[in-house]
C-alpha cells in the first residue's frame, strides 16, 4: 500500500494512485516477425515491476473505496477483515462464543461489530477502556448496523447490569480479565452480566495472554461454553492445566500459577482466531531512539541520599523509602523529576525532561507517553495550551497529545502523531510492546519512537528488561542498584 502523503485526504490520494496508474500502466505496440507474419502486439511502455505496479493498482482502489465510503457515511471493511467476519460468524454460530486474536491496528473493533451485525442480534453490549469509547461508536455510526449499542468502559460496568437483556457481549481488552489465582472485580463483574443474559460472547484482544497463559481461565470462565467449564475454580484447573511450583519469598513457600501450559491455547483454538499485522500486510518498521538529558543537580542529590539513607526530609514532607520496593518506586519518579510524598502529595521537583522535549520536538505533532500523574502536570506547565490529553482535541487540532502509559497503551489509534515520545518508561513488558505501537496503520511505513531517559537513571535498566518481554521487577532493581 502506498503511505498516505500528509495533508492528502482519500480523494487526493485516489486521485494521485490513479495518476501513478495511468503513468505506468501506459503501452506501446511492438511488431514481431517478418511480412505476412508480423504479429503487433502490446506491451508496458515503461520497464516497472510488477509488484509496483500491482501496489498502485491496489492502493488506487483502496482509497477509492475509502473515499466513496466516506460520502455515503459508512466504512469499508478490508478483505481480510470480510474473511475473519465470516469465519467468526460460523464460530460464534456453533459456540455462542467467539475470541479475536487480532494483533493491534488489525481492525478488531470494526471486525467484531460487522460480526453482531450478522448475527441478527438486537442489543450489544461493548464493554473497554474509557479512553476507546469514543471511537468505537464512531466505528459503529460509520458501519451502517441493524442493532442498538451500548459503550461503557469497565469501571462504569455496574451501571448497566440490569438495564436490559443483551444479545451479545463484546469484551475489549479481554487479556485485563485474566488475573489469577483469584478473579479480578472487572472479571467477576463481566460474569454476572453473562450469567444473567447467556448472550452471545466475543473476547478482543491483541496479546490474550502476554504473561502466563494461566491468563486465559479468568477471561473465559463466565462462559457458558467455554472449554474450562467442567472446572469449579482455578485451582482445579490448575490439576490439568497449570505446573504449579513453590517459590520461597521471605522465607515461606508460596505456590506459583504462572506455568500455564501450551495445552490451554490449543484447547481454545476451535473458539479462536488468531490474525497478524504481517498477514494484514503491515510492513512499518519501529525504530527507537533514546535521548539521554541531565537532570538537575537537586536531583541527582536527593536520589543520593535517599539511597544512602532511605529518608529525605524536607519543611513540610518526607520522601520515605523504607523498603526496596519502595526505594525503587521512589527513584523511578525521581528520575523524571517528580516525587510522591509520605502523605501522598506529589510535587514536580525537576522540568528538565518536560523542557527538553517541547525544544526538541518543537513544531511537531507528537504522542508523549508518561507514568506518573504528577509527569503530566510537568508538561502542561511546559506546553501549555498546545497539549491536551483528549483524543478528540488531538484529532481535530494541531495540539499535541500526553497520556498516561496504561491506559493510553491499548484501543486507541494515535496514527496523526508525527512521533511517539516518552517521557518515562513502565515497569511492563505488555506497556513496552502495545504502548509503541499506536501510530502504525497498514498505509503507514514507518513509526518514529523516542525514549526520554534521565543520564545515570533507572530507565535504561528498566529499557533492558521490557524489550526482552520481561516485567521489570525488585530483583531486577535489586542486581542493578547493589541492593
Amino acid at each position: 500500500m502506498i503511505q498516505r502523503t500528509s495533508g492528502y485526504d482519500n480523494k487526493a490520494m485516489w486521485e494521485y494512485c490513479e495518476t501513478l496508474k495511468n503513468v505506468v500502466t501506459q503501452t506501446k505496440e511492438v511488431k514481431s516477425g517478418r511480412g505476412k507474419a508480423v504479429e503487433i502486439r502490446k506491451v508496458l511502455k515503461y520497464n516497472t515491476d510488477m509488484q509496483i505496479i500491482e501496489n498502485i493498482i491496489d492502493s488506487a482502489k483502496h482509497y477509492r473505496e475509502s473515499y466513496e465510503a466516506e460520502q455515503k457515511g459508512k466504512v469499508i471493511l478490508r478483505d481480510y477483515q470480510v474473511d475473519i467476519v465470516n469465519k467468526g460468524y460460523k464460530i460464534i454460530s456453533q459456540y455462542r462464543f467467539l475470541y479475536l486474536a487480532m494483533e493491534v491496528r488489525t481492525g478488531k473493533t470494526l471486525t467484531s461489530l460487522a460480526i453482531a451485525k450478522l448475527c441478527g442480534v438486537k442489543n450489544v453490549l461493548f464493554i473497554t477502556k474509557k479512553k476507546a469509547i469514543s471511537s468505537i461508536e464512531a466505528d459503529y455510526t460509520a458501519l451502517d448496523t441493524n442493532y442498538s449499542l451500548c459503550v461503557i468502559n469497565y469501571e462504569s460496568l455496574h451501571l448497566v447490569m440490569s438495564d436490559k437483556k443483551w444479545d451479545m457481549v463484546i469484551c475489549d481488552e479481554a487479556h485485563s480479565m485474566g488475573a489469577f489465582p483469584k478473579p479480578s472485580q472487572r472479571s467477576i463483574l463481566v460474569r454476572e452480566v453473562l450469567r444473567r443474559c447467556q448472550p452471545l460472547v466475543i473476547l478482543l484482544s491483541g496479546t490474550p495472554t502476554p504473561e502466563s497463559y494461566s491468563q486465559m481461565y479468568h477471561q473465559v470462565y463466565g462462559i457458558y461454553s467455554n472449554p474450562f467449564r467442567e472446572f469449579q475454580n482455578f485451582y482445579s484447573f490448575c490439576k490439568m492445566y497449570v505446573n504449579v511450583k513453590q517459590r520461597k519469598i521471605n522465607g515461606l513457600f508460596i505456590n506459583d500459577y504462572g506455568g500455564g501450559l501450551d495445552t490451554i491455547l490449543k484447547a481454545m483454538e476451535p473458539y479462536t482466531i488468531n490474525y497478524t499485522q504481517a498477514e494484514a500486510g503491515f510492513k512499518a518498521e519501529t525504530n527507537e531512539d533514546i535521548l539521554e538529558v541531565e537532570m538537575s543537580e537537586l536531583t541527582y542529590k536527593i536520589i543520593k541520599k535517599l539511597k544512602k539513607d532511605l529518608v529525605v526530609e524536607g519543611k513540610e514532607n518526607i520522601i520515605l523509602a523504607d523498603t526496596p520496593v519502595k526505594l525503587m518506586m521512589k527513584v523511578h519518579q525521581l528520575c523524571s523529576g517528580t516525587i510522591k510524598f509520605e502523605n501522598g502529595e506529589s510535587m514536580i521537583l525537576d522540568l528538565t525532561k518536560a523542557e527538553f522535549i517541547k525544544k526538541r520536538f518543537k513544531g511537531c505533532k507528537i504522542g508523549i507517553f508518561y507514568k506518573f500523574k504528577e509527569e503530566y502536570n510537568a508538561l502542561k506547565k511546559v506546553f501549555g495550551d498546545d497539549l491536551t490529553a483528549e483524543l478528540s482535541v488531538f484529532e481535530d487540532t494541531d495540539k499535541s497529545i500526553a497520556l498516561q502509559i496504561v491506559s493510553g497503551r491499548e484501543g486507541i489509534s494515535l496514527r496523526q502523531a508525527k512521533c511517539l515520545v516518552y517521557y518515562n518508561i513502565d515497569f511492563s513488558a505488555t506497556s513496552y510492546w502495545q504502548s509503541k505501537d499506536r501510530m502504525t496503520t497498514k498505509e503507514r511505513l514507518e513509526n518514529q519512537v523516542y525514549w526520554i531517559f534521565s543520564k545515570g537513571g533507572i530507565e535504561y535498566d528498566i529499557y533492558k528488561a521490557v524489550t526482552k518481554k520481561k516485567d521489570y521487577t525488585i530483583n531486577h532493581f535489586k542486581q542493578d542498584f547493589y541492593l
